[in-house]
């Protein structure tokens, strides 16, 4: 008699063969090959609608969230098996989605139970797109400087104020946003944790275009935003302990993402461009050497990942272990962009109309140069891993 987790993995595997789309089992190649679900989501192809719906079906977009709120409720053993099988077909996430890398741990851990009926499901299901509201022109790293408030009136809360670095505020049809609701606490106290509609009146957002010509920030502005006061999430005045949590799932899965497979490597691109020697090995001596050390540190970056997940799914607190994750993801993704660029040469630097192929190397280099910014600079991050990981002592 098969294991009960090994009867699993046949079940799955089967499923996932007769329910995976051919066209959700090949790399992704631009933006819109990623489904973000929301309101007004434009589905690329009906296989992309398919394979969300069959996945959010069975709760597998979040397989190891409650069954109660929609998740797969799936054990952390059985979730590994799932994801195994996903990469041996090579399918595709069916749900990228700030709800399920970072609002739904939070509501799962500090919502209330009418708050986690309402929104984790439609996380769970994608019908609503999220952003994040953290940031501001004046509050980036130091994020507990937040100015942005949130005054009582009685049967709701009245926001004003702006956020910055807003990543898809033009697309997000709901909002989690830090806001001061005691403004004479200091700066750490008094900030509140809310959710509103970001179709509420005066709310508006502003892209902001990058260097890359890829805009996915925006500045985001509240001109007296009316805010149900059922939206707040935890105690008064003790959000900071929300954005703090809700941050080491950000760092993590920002680190995950840049360290990731499902995309060919440095090397593979080498080999294709470059060429190779008699005996398979990459003509360009130095190249080679560069490009091996690179997959030698992802490779190490993948097992460490594992290695977090695998603690975080047996209850460990990874807790600041997220900055160190954050902060490696980051440099591979830029290390990796730069060793592309030497393997295109001036090829790399075309641009749109200029015979610009393989993804935009241009593009893409210049967009990594901020991956050490985003989600906490690298100094910052660097800072926490001293102090709290790496227990070092002060200068």
């Amino acid at each position: 008699m098969a294991e009960p987790l090994e009867e699993f993995r046949g079940e799955t595997r089967a499923w996932l063969e007769a329910n995976c789309p051919p066209e959700m089992r090949e790399r992704v190649l631009e933006e819109a090959d990623v489904c973000w679900g929301g309101r007004n989501v434009r589905f690329k192809n009906d296989a992309q609608r398919l394979w969300l719906e069959r996945m959010a079906a069975r709760g597998w977009t979040v397989p190891e969230w409650p069954k109660e709120y929609g998740g797969g409720g799936l054990s952390a053993e059985e979730a590994k098996v799932l994801a195994e099988e996903m990469r041996r077909i090579h399918a595709r996430p069916p749900l990228s989605s700030f709800g399920i890398w970072m609002l739904g741990p939070a509501l799962l851990k500090y919502g209330n139970e009418a708050q986690k009926k309402e929104h984790i499901p439609k996380i769970v299901r994608g019908e609503i797109r999220w952003c994040q509201g953290y940031s501001e022109p004046g509050a980036g790293s130091d994020l507990a400087s937040l100015k942005t408030k949130a005054e009582d009136k009685g049967d709701h809360w009245l926001v004003n104020g702006s956020k910055i670095w807003t990543s898809y505020a033009d697309q997000a049809d709901w909002i989690f946003c830090l806001v001061r609701t005691e403004p004479d606490a200091s700066k750490h106290e008094g900030i509140s944790f809310l959710l509103f509609d970001m179709a509420s009146e005066g709310v508006s957002t502003s892209p902001i275009k990058l260097i890359s010509g890829y805009s996915p920030f925006c500045q985001t502005f509240f001109d007296n935003v009316k805010v149900p006061k059922e939206n707040l999430v935890g105690t008064r005045g003790k959000g900071w302990s929300i954005a703090k949590y809700l941050l080491t799932h950000e760092r993590s899965s920002i680190g995950a993402d840049f360290g990731s497979g499902g995309r060919d490597t440095a090397a593979q691109i080498a080999k294709k461009r470059v060429g190779t020697r008699a005996d398979g090995a990459l003509a360009d001596e130095g190249l080679r050497v560069d490009l091996a050390r690179h997959d030698i540190d992802t490779l190490c970056f993948a097992l460490t990942m594992e290695r977090v997940k695998d603690e975080a799914k047996a209850g460990q607190d990874i807790g600041h272990l997220s900055s160190m994750l954050k902060h490696v993801g980051s440099e591979l993704n830029k290390s990796r962009q730069e060793l592309l660029m030497s393997v295109f040469g001036s090829d790399g630097l075309l641009w749109d109309g200029e015979g610009a192929h393989d993804g935009d190397m241009a593009k893409a280099w210049l967009r990594s140069r901020a991956n050490s910014i985003e989600g906490g600079t690298a100094e910052v991050q660097l800072g926490i891993i001293a102090k709290r990981v790496l227990a070092l002592p002060d200068a």
